[in-house]
């Protein structure tokens, strides 16, 4: 019997090696193409396979050995990575322990022979048939990854908007492929990266393959869109249906299809109704609950939609001598759970169909010997009436000839051969006690990594304790410093505030409108001493306690001062310079020249307080009058050295002109 679901639009690539080897030498292939009806044979290279495949995308590349195509896993991978969206690798001979290629073709009545383009015809008349392992290399999740599609490191106008520019396009595109995947209704899980002005990339996690996501890879302007299945760690095989057990089929047509599958055994599997789906997704449904080996209705005669389906499986077909009553399909499934009228015929026809073979089925089951297929025997004996006796000696025979075309007589070994066989098995003992001591070394090789990484831990603990002694005693250390600053501090502080208490006092004395100053202080006044007549010493005495137009200046070393300096201290305009210590002549003559008295500190009884210092008003006044007295003198005694070096000059002249 066949289980091939018709021509339904599904094209197979059936392949077996013709000549070379795919890990050698360039192979070819034979290659046939099968459509359901029509079949198409070449012999091609392998690149011309490829070139195929990538064209016409077809839905299956079906072979008995995937190994036929790929020198080893990861080349396998590879090869499966470049299939077309929508195009699968089926193995039809089974998964990791694959069968014969000609027992497999026997056992679901496919013509088999051994040259390999029968055997390529036969590998895609199985897949059609949805026989064999999907080899998988990816998850059915694929990655959608929107990022940029030029680099942001050089832009035609201002770097900032450049990049900003191609972030929004990312983000715009994002959002793009976020609405379409919304709009198909597909699962998805996003993470995309913020930068300025928009995505430097999203990555969209897809629950589904990339045949089912309406987004397009490729670069478009800024953008660059990459689509990608995600691996698996390993090669998996899948059947290509959920289940392959044979199976009763009830079917009521209509605009209202239904569907119910019954097993060998009577029980229902499942029901189907549908208003939208065409007879192609009801046949595809059907394939994915069983192989059916009896279609049925429940009227006669048998409608065409039904008849179709029928033979799009090569099932035996059952109707009702006269059309099934309500009231009998209703007691028929009154177990049974369904939804509406059309799934309680459909489900009644199946059930009525295996009433009907009931005794046949148990009469055929009783005769099959163990570990033979009941389905595969029942099935042939319904739709080939043939007996089962015949189908069980025809199925053995099978299994006889394949067994019997391994077979062999061996023959007598040379000494040489046994030689070889002796090294070979000696080579084998060696090879299992190498892999003995390399699990050995593996294990041991294990636990010294164990061992390293517990030692790792422990230094690194030590190391953080070791670290945390030396922040304490170094938080312990700053602690400490930090008190005897303090300490120091205040020390300086209430050395401040005293000093401030008697500068207040120097400031009332040098402000005798206040009210509050003392009487017996009204004739002090303040005196800012200078440490000695430079400019650099003006300057410091000017920042410390300023000095002003009015001022009492005490200079404590006088001498040394030159022009400049005296010009410095004669911009200041003081009331009276008193001095420690001779002035030089330039200064002085400077002093005298501005008008500015000079005057010996030892005439004034000063009383220092810290820099400043104060002094009795009396004895500045006296100063100043003794310094005038000085000057007025000075005064007349230049006068009369101007007036005889003007006689001089006279009397020189008139001699002269004499």
């Amino acid at each position: 019997m066949s289980t091939r679901t018709s021509a339904l639009d599904t094209v197979v690539f059936g392949v077996d090696i013709q000549s070379g080897d795919v890990r050698g030498d360039a192979p070819s292939y034979a290659l046939v193409v099968f459509d359901g009806e029509e079949l198409e044979r070449d012999v091609v290279t392998y690149r011309k396979l490829r070139r195929r495949i990538d064209d016409e995308c077809p839905d299956i590349v079906a072979t008995d050995n995937m190994y036929e195509l790929a020198e080893n896993k990861d080349a396998l991978v590879h090869f499966l990575g470049d299939l077309p969206d929508g195009t699968r690798l089926v193995q039809v001979t089974g998964a990791e322990q694959p069968e014969p290629l000609s027992r497999v073709a026997s056992r679901h009545g496919v013509p088999y022979g051994k040259d390999p383009m029968q055997e390529a015809e036969a590998a895609a008349r199985l897949a059609a048939r949805n026989v064999g392992q999907e080899v998988s290399a990816f998850t059915d999740t694929t990655e959608v990854k929107v990022s940029r599609g030029r680099s942001t490191g050089s832009g035609g106008w201002s770097q900032d908007r450049y990049t900003r520019r191609i972030h929004g396009a990312v983000r715009t595109r994002a959002r793009e492929v976020e609405s379409a995947l919304d709009d198909a209704g597909l699962e998805y899980e996003m993470d995309a990266t913020e930068k300025y002005g928009g995505y430097s990339n999203a990555v969209f996690e897809v629950e589904g393959r990339p045949e089912d996501i309406p987004v397009s890879r490729g670069r478009n302007g800024d953008t660059r869109v990459e689509i990608e299945r995600v691996r698996r760690d390993g090669i998996e095989f899948r059947p290509l249906v959920k289940r392959r057990d044979h199976v009763l089929v009830g079917i009521d047509p209509g605009t209202t299809t239904a569907v119910g599958v019954v097993d060998l055994d009577g029980n229902v599997l499942d029901v189907l109704s549908t208003r939208t789906a065409d007879t192609a997704d009801v046949i595809e449904w059907i394939v994915e609950r069983g192989r059916p080996i009896l279609v049925a209705a429940d009227v006669t005669p048998m409608p065409e939609t039904v008849e179709k389906i029928r033979r799009s499986f090569d099932a035996a077909a059952w109707a009702p001598v006269s059309d099934l009553p309500v009231d009998e399909k209703q007691h028929r499934t009154r177990e049974v759970g369904y939804d509406n009228d059309h799934e309680r015929d459909a489900v009644a026809a199946a059930l009525f169909a295996y009433d009907d073979h009931r005794d046949q089925f148990e009469r055929i089951a009783r005769k099959v010997p163990p570990r033979m297929d009941r389905g595969e025997i029942t099935a042939r004996v319904l739709t080939g009436e043939e007996s089962v006796e015949a189908v069980v000696d025809d199925l053995s025979e099978s299994d006889d000839e394949e067994d019997e075309s391994t077979e062999h007589v061996p023959r007598e070994l040379t000494d040489e051969e046994k030689r070889i066989r002796d090294l070979e098995r000696q080579v084998e003992r060696l090879q299992d006690h190498v892999e003995d001591l390399e699990s050995t070394v593996t294990e041991k090789d294990d636990r010294i990594a164990e061992l390293e990484d517990e030692l790792d831990a422990a230094r690194s603990r030590e190391r953080q304790e070791v670290r945390k002694d030396r922040e304490v005693t170094r938080l312990q250390r700053e602690t400490e410093r930090l008190e005897r600053e303090l300490d120091e501090e205040r020390e300086r502080t209430e050395s401040l505030e005293g000093k401030l208490d008697r500068l207040k006092e120097l400031w009332k004395l040098d402000h005798s409108n206040f009210s509050d100053v003392a009487a017996e202080k009204k004739d002090l006044i303040p005196v800012k001493p200078v440490e000695e007549f430079t400019k650099d010493a003006l300057a410091a005495a000017n920042e410390a306690y300023g000095l002003a137009e009015g001022d009492v200046v005490y200079l404590r070393d006088a001498s040394g001062a030159g022009r400049s300096t005296a010009e410095r201290l004669v911009d200041v305009a003081p009331r009276v310079v008193l001095k420690n210590g001779g002035l030089s002549d330039i200064a002085d003559e400077k002093l005298f020249e501005a008008g500015i008295p000079v005057g010996p500190a030892d005439d004034v009884a000063m009383q220092e307080v810290d820099e400043l210092a104060v002094a009795r008003e009396g004895d500045v006044e006296a100063v100043i009058a003794d310094w005038e007295d000085r000057a007025e003198q000075r005064r007349k005694d230049r006068k009369a050295e101007q007036l005889d070096r003007l006689i001089s000059e006279h009397r020189a002249d008139r001699g002269e002109s004499d």
